[in-house]
């Protein structure tokens, strides 16, 4: 009997059957729970500003976002959000809170480095792909709507 030479094809064969299937529908049932109670946070938070501190519906928004960005820096800070992420994956790393995970877990990482060297130079290092094709898209999508509107 040939022995069959061993290469990256053949070992990806090999080791399938052994390896565990992933729990897709448990990971995205943690994820849509997690991600839909902070969600939930948020619209109660943006109903705290309207009803106590008598900001508009349009208004709201802003002091929403940024109690839920200041909470998940917290958060990140006590080592509480990153055990929150390893459960639900996805639904604490799309919300807004996600973003500030990633902002805040890269400047912790990189403190004892100092603060502009360490800090300043890697605090965007993991969200900054998100902030520059975010602006390109909207810069994008800005130019798609003008020329839209001017034709129609």
């Amino acid at each position: 009997m040939a022995k069959q030479k061993l290469n990256e094809q053949n070992f990806e064969k090999a080791t399938k059957e052994y390896q565990p299937k992933p729990p897709y529908l448990m990971n995205m049932l943690k994820a849509f729970i997690v991600g839909g109670i902070i969600c939930v946070l948020g619209e109660l938070l943006s109903e705290m500003y309207i009803h106590w501190f008598d900001f508009s519906e349009e208004n709201a928004g802003n002091p929403t976002v940024a109690t839920l960005i200041f909470f998940s820096a917290l958060a990140t800070g006590l080592g509480v959000y990153d055990r929150l992420g390893q459960f639900a994956g996805a639904g604490s790393a799309v919300p807004v809170t996600g973003f500030a995970n990633s902002v805040t877990s890269a400047a912790l990482e990189h403190k004892s480095e100092g603060f502009v060297l360490g800090v300043a130079t890697n605090l965007f290092k993991l969200a900054g792909s998100v902030i520059v094709f975010g602006v390109v898209s909207a810069y994008l999508l800005g130019i798609l709507r003008y020329v839209w509107t001017q034709l129609f």
